[in-house]
């Protein structure tokens, strides 16, 4: 049994492994199709603003309280204070929906690496091959333990010897191999069937240039509000994630900085993904293409790495690999959040607790890859979207949970306990905190407002 609290070796190691939960398939894959639907530039200069004010916020938030109260979010927010004990039940709960299918999606993710390291990548660039890949009864069960095996494997082997040494070897690497692609993308050009010529460059003008085309009040506002859902996927905040990491940090680490660093980490690689899939996506698929939506990287861009050439096999194997390790620094540390909360709940080793996380969600990610055959059925959810089993677990996480702890922790922070206790952590050991001011007037008044919008918006009531 763990007798001493686990923790990260210092500040780089910290910064490395929260940039590497941030730094996921919110980013590599979300992040570009949202910046494609809704003007290109424009949704880039508003989630840039939220980042470094909402988004701070809620990331500052989480990581404080965990580092003041040194437990995982089961615990932590009782720690803050006693009436709350519920706000930590409901934070286990975000994590403990999200792990049933974020293996399912890195099983998808190893499939394809497969499939393009054995030569196969013409296979997976025919219409259908997606469909018929996650709808086959046992294909996608055997590719999702694969996926979290490697994972429960990870969270076994602990904190520093896990987690940090794993996001030291990846981190740097997966941010190298996102700008090497990137710089790829823009070097490309292709000649349509009515003669029409376009290159990379011309994708990267779409991708950063803002477009007021059309754009209304309830546009921008609906921009707005995509910017600050991403903001929960790219920034695990508003699940535990942050709070456990928090945790793990030690009191001579400053924590501004540390913030700061994870803010620029994320951004940047978000910035960078969409650097690297948009421009490549415009040159073979033109501005439709890039409206594909979430199946861009399973279906679109297998089409656009065999238009590539002898060398899209090669571009499709590197950049399914970097996925998989986006995927799986964040999927370790949602499997962590939960494990160091059963390690304090029930007082149990890390090697158990791991032992018998693995053992439940391989179970119940098996029922959510059922849901595309066996189990498969469809259902509206209250946003318009249609859904199935997947969809439904993504909504009840994503849009309806994280936001309802996002605005209670706002409420208990700036409101119960005041904003001086999140800021007095920050400042500790006499550290500076240039954005104490901002903090404040975010905590209490804006960003509350702002997430009772979101969760209107996800409700289906705004």
């Amino acid at each position: 049994m763990e007798k001493k609290k686990a923790s990260f070796s210092g500040g780089l190691g910290f910064v490395l492994a929260a940039a590497g939960s941030a730094v996921g398939l919110g980013n590599i894959w979300r992040f570009p199709y949202l910046a494609a639907k809704d003007g290109g530039g424009l949704f880039l200069l508003v989630y840039i603003i939220l980042a470094l004010t909402f988004g701070f916020v809620l990331l500052t938030t989480d990581i404080g309280i965990g580092r003041r109260t040194k437990k995982s979010a089961l615990k932590a927010y009782e720690s803050v204070n006693s009436k709350w004990k519920f706000l930590g039940v409901l934070t286990f709960i975000v994590p403990a929906l999200i792990m049933t299918y974020y293996s399912v999606i890195g099983g998808w993710i190893t499939k394809y690496i497969v499939v393009f390291t054995t030569g196969n990548a013409k296979e997976a660039a025919k219409d259908g091959y997606f469909n018929d890949f996650i709808s086959s009864k046992a294909a996608p069960i055997v590719f999702m333990l694969i996926f979290l095996a490697m994972t429960s494997v990870i969270v076994y082997l602990g904190v520093e010897k896990g987690i940090e040494k794993f996001s030291k070897i990846i981190m740097p690497g997966l941010l190298i191999v996102v700008v090497l692609i990137g710089i790829f993308s823009l070097t490309l050009s292709y000649k349509a069937e009515d003669g029409t010529v376009r290159t990379g460059l011309q994708g990267l003008f779409v991708y950063l240039v803002p477009n007021f085309d059309g754009l209304t009040v309830q546009k921008f506002i609906g921009i707005v509000m995509d910017a600050m859902g991403q903001l929960f996927y790219s920034l695990s905040v508003a699940m535990g994630i942050m709070i456990t990491y928090g945790s793990y940090v030690k009191d001579d680490v400053d924590l501004n900085k540390s913030i700061r660093n994870i803010e620029i980490f994320d951004t940047m690689a978000a910035f960078l993904a969409g650097l690297m899939i948009i421009p490549a996506v415009y040159v073979f698929m033109g501005k439709e293409g890039m409206s594909e939506g979430p199946s861009l990287m399973f279906v679109s861009l297998p089409k656009i790495f065999e238009e590539m050439g002898p060398i899209g096999n090669f571009v499709g194997v590197v950049f399914f690999f970097m996925v998989l390790f986006a995927a799986l620094t964040s999927s370790v540390s949602i499997m962590e959040t939960l494990v160091a909360s059963c390690m304090e709940k029930f007082n149990k080793s890390r090697k158990a607790v791991s032992l018998v996380m693995a053992l439940i969600y391989a179970g119940a990610a098996a029922v959510i890859c059922l849901g595309y055959n066996v189990l498969y059925f469809e259902v509206k959810l209250p946003n318009g979207a249609i859904g199935n089993l997947l969809d439904i677990m993504d909504y009840l996480s994503n849009y309806v949970l994280m936001p309802v702890i996002a605005i209670l922790t706002c409420v208990l922070i700036g409101w119960i306990v005041k904003p001086k206790y999140i800021i007095d952590e920050v400042k500790k050991n006499n550290t500076s905190f240039k954005r104490e001011g901002l903090y404040t007037v975010m905590v209490k008044d804006v960003a509350p407002v702002m997430l009772v919008v979101l969760l209107l918006k996800s409700l289906g009531l705004f």
